[in-house]
């Protein structure tokens, strides 16, 4: 299976009306099948989610998305953006009820999947629509933005191909739930966590810094609150950037730490991290007195937004020791 490379309007503008049609029948058949077995062909809540390797990447997803868009969500254990995201997709998958189906793929175990889809840096998130591909966005996104990727998506889904979604049992694991969420304590920040992610969702993120800060406070060691601080001051700083004017300053000035700087933030929000350190790491290399400074400490606070144990922040810190000493 090679993924298409195409913008969600090239789906609209450019899928075969064979596909379409062909991909109609099949969700029209499976409903009538449901309907034929004295059931709905409704499914758990926990379907909604699911846990996708490549041996069952054809039943799982491709099969699926004939019925229903799937949208997959490529992670790793040691990718601290993506445990912030995934969380979020699994919230919405859930909330749709029904409209999309999340699956979840660990690049770590399946290389080949991410070699088929041409992923360069994860958190990625892609969907499959009556067996065609097509990438929603990579790196960090605000849930408004992942919210109005989703509507798009599902909109497509019913107008080119007829998938209207699945019918969702909600009682399905109602006790299951109801037990699971009393046997699970509160941490003692749990509160002031969730104030902060709730205010980066509404872009908010003075007010989810604050939160954040307030929690270290208390606790300076606390991973999710300085992960969180991290993102939030940047998406704080690339909110309202002209990046057209701040690809060309950086490319037309590459003395200017300031607008290296300003280009490496737009690098990392889009997910282009090697990008974003390596033009650091060579603002570093290139510069001396506070220019220097001020370049090496904005990659110091990108390590913090991609994690310490990120295998590219190894990588970069190992760069950058070698142009300072």
């Amino acid at each position: 299976m090679q993924p298409r490379n195409m913008s969600m309007s090239g789906v609209v503008d450019l899928a075969a009306v064979k596909a379409a049609g062909e991909a109609k029948a099949k969700a029209e058949q499976a409903r009538a099948e449901a309907a034929r077995h004295g059931g709905t062909g409704a499914v758990p809540p926990s379907s909604l989610v699911i846990d996708v390797d490549e041996a069952g990447f054809e039943r799982d997803v491709l099969q699926r998305s004939t019925e229903v868009p799937v949208v997959i969500d490529f992670w790793a254990e040691w990718c601290e953006p993506c445990k912030q995201l995934s969380p979020v997709l699994e919230r919405l998958a859930r909330e749709y009820n029904g409209r999309f189906v999340l699956a979840k793929i660990d690049v770590d175990a399946n290389q080949m999947l991410m070699q088929q889809f041409g992923i360069q840096g994860i958190p990625a998130v892609f969907a499959v629509v009556a067996g065609q591909a097509l990438p929603l966005f990579q790196g960090a996104a605000p849930e408004t933005q992942i919210r109005q990727t989703l509507d798009q998506l599902i909109q497509v889904g019913e107008e080119r191909f007829g998938l209207t979604g699945i019918a969702v049992d909600a009682g399905a694991e109602a006790d299951t739930d109801e037990e699971r969420e009393a046997v699970v304590p509160e941490g003692p920040y749990d509160a002031l966590l969730e104030a902060a992610v709730q205010a980066l969702d509404a872009n908010d993120f003075a007010g989810a810094s604050r939160a954040y800060r307030n929690v270290l406070a208390d606790d300076p060691g606390n991973t999710e609150a300085k992960l969180g601080l991290a993102q939030a001051e940047l998406l704080a700083r690339v909110q309202g950037m002209d990046q057209q004017q701040v690809r060309k300053d950086a490319a037309e000035k590459p003395e200017d730490v300031q607008a290296q700087i300003a280009a490496a933030d737009l690098d990392l929000v889009g997910g282009h991290v090697e990008d974003a350190f390596g033009r650091l790491v060579e603002a570093v290399r290139r510069t001396f007195g506070e220019d220097r400074d001020a370049a090496r400490l904005r990659l110091l606070e990108l390590f913090e937004v991609i994690g310490g144990d990120d295998p590219r922040v190894t990588a970069a810190r190992s760069a950058l020791a070698r142009v300072l000493f």
